[in-house]
């Protein structure tokens, strides 16, 4: 990378940070969550794109009559290169909530400045790559150079709820072509050396448990339906375990992981036997399990225990996502974004799998080979979530690099 290039990047470093402190104080939480979805935060992106003289963002908005609004934006503005060639770089504006807020040192949607980071909702995932590809793409314009390829900045919605109204809608407006570099910065370490080529399965199920509901001095009079749930979870974590050992050394875990996360509250006192327990599996899968073999022992253990325990018993599937094809090591895409951080970082990334999920999966099912990169904290999702700035300005300058790299 040119010294004029990174010079100008590390000059802007402040700006980066107001504009990551302005994004963090947008919340866009989806409304599957209870948010309001995007709009306000693609308005201000489109006001901002605009000042620094990047274009007129154009505008993709899917329907939600849920949403402020009744859509879903999604943004994507581009620069003209010396070939038709496009290279993507696709960040997403939604957030998650803020989750137990007893747990976060500060407001999560009032940034705050300390000790090199920006800390906030959403200030890691997705916010300081959308910063990075935005000052990104303005440190060009504004050293007046001419990108090698057309570049595509795209800000989407809905990544944090399975993308339906977000990347999905805009596959099926024939946005992207098969040909295209799709860069999906959402995941990575803190040295920046590993780019994600492959993801696993994921399939994410409930369980609702009905028993009878009695005071707990009398249980025989009842059906205990948090424990008959507390033992179908064991069976499943190891039938699902035993059925599917099977290891993959491009990712890591190397194996399928079937893990028990969320418990809906049952009664509100001790001293009551709860008649209905609802509990959730986050199942990551390696791409050569079929997910069919994976609901059939599902179904076959929840089946057992209804008929041992008395209890009703129901499954409800609450996301599948089939593991798309992998992307080539030798894809371009790959080689660009290898290249570029092995210059900017003086690292030899890694390129392997993860247990997903990215909206990068949803490319490669439609033959667009797509990478994912990012330097940054693994903090996503946490209390007190943030995003290194040093990192938003290396991000910036990968971003740079592949914009102006022939290769």
């Amino acid at each position: 990378m040119s010294k004029e290039v990174a010079g100008v990047l590390d000059s802007m470093r402040d700006d980066m940070v107001q504009l990551l402190c302005n994004l963090i104080s947008i919340p866009a939480i989806s409304p599957d969550s209870g948010g309001r979805g995007e709009a306000e935060k693609a308005a201000f992106l489109s006001q901002q794109i605009r000042a620094l003289g990047l274009g007129f963002p154009e505008r993709f908005d899917a329907s939600d009559p849920r949403a402020e609004g009744g859509l879903r934006p999604n943004i994507a503005v581009r620069m003209p290169g010396r070939s038709a060639e496009r290279l993507w770089i696709v960040t997403h504006m939604d957030v998650v909530p803020e989750g137990d807020r007893s747990l976060w040192e500060t407001d999560p949607f009032v940034p705050v400045v300390r000790d090199g980071k920006v800390y906030g909702r959403g200030s890691n995932d997705n916010g300081q790559e959308i910063v990075a590809s935005i000052f990104a793409a303005y440190a060009i314009k504004r050293l007046n150079l001419t990108p090698a390829r057309e570049i595509c900045l795209c800000f989407v919605a809905d990544e944090e709820m399975g993308s339906r109204y977000g990347i999905q809608y805009l596959l099926k407006n024939d946005l992207f072509a098969p040909q295209d570099l799709v860069v999906v910065p959402d995941g990575g370490t803190e040295k920046g050396d590993f780019i994600e080529v492959a993801e696993k399965s994921i399939l994410w199920f409930n369980v609702k448990v009905f028993g009878r509901q009695v005071h707990a001095s009398k249980p025989h009079e009842g059906l205990n339906a948090c424990r008959v749930a507390n033992e179908l979870s064991v069976d499943l974590d190891r039938a699902l375990h035993k059925a599917f050992p099977d290891q993959d050394n491009l990712f890591e875990p190397s194996i399928s992981t079937f893990e028990p996360t969320k418990r809906e509250a049952n009664v509100a006192n001790v001293n009551t036997v709860p008649g209905k327990e609802v509990f959730a599996f986050d199942c990551r899968i390696l791409p050569g399990v079929p997910l069919d073999d994976v609901l059939r022992v599902i179904g076959e253990t929840c089946r057992r225990k209804d008929e041992e325990s008395a209890a009703l018993i129901e499954l409800d599937i609450l996301q599948r996502n089939d593991a798309a094809p992998p992307t080539s090591a030798d894809a371009p895409v790959v080689k660009l974004l290898n290249k570029a951080v092995s210059d900017v970082l003086s690292v030899n990334p890694l390129i392997g799998g993860i247990g997903g999920g990215t909206c990068a999966a949803f490319f490669r099912s439609q033959g667009i080979p797509a990478a994912v990169w990012a330097q940054e904290a693994d903090v996503a999702h946490m209390p007190n979530e943030y995003a290194v700035i040093e990192h938003i300005v290396n991000e910036a300058k990968v971003f740079a690099y592949m914009m102006l790299s022939d290769l």
